[in-house]
């Protein structure tokens, strides 16, 4: 049943960040460093934040058999998310020897995504 939990959590998650960055990149053809990539994991920080705040009330430890956790945590974010794009990207960058848009998307993609996982994770505490 786990593994079911996260498949169709992961399927969700992968569809929607195939479709939003087809979205983003229709919208900014030519964008100086990966817009889409940087975007999706902004908001899937933003998203997971707000999941853990509002679920749980705290970052879960150890929550690897709760139904939840295994379809929303790991299976929905988990695909939406994509460090590996991140990296692929942040190396093409770096061979290209684009310094500027490679620190500036090194930058917005890890500052921004833990600061958008804190927002998230904080704003579920003001209710």
């Amino acid at each position: 049943m786990n593994l079911l939990l996260v498949s169709v959590g992961g399927a969700i998650g992968a569809i929607l960040r195939y479709l939003l960055g087809l979205v983003i990149m229709n919208r900014f053809p030519t964008p100086p460093f990966p817009v889409a990539m940087l975007i999706v994991n902004v908001l899937g920080s933003l998203g997971l934040g707000l999941f853990y705040g509002s679920y749980y009330g705290a970052i879960p430890l150890g929550a690897y058999e709760e139904p939840a956790f295994l379809l929303i945590a790991i299976g929905f974010f988990g695909a939406f998310t994509t460090f590996s794009t991140f990296s692929t990207e942040t190396v093409q960058l770096y061979q290209q020897k684009a310094w500027k848009p490679l620190i500036a998307y090194i930058s917005l993609t890890i500052v921004g995504s833990i600061t958008m996982f804190v927002f998230g994770f904080s704003i579920t505490k003001l209710t």
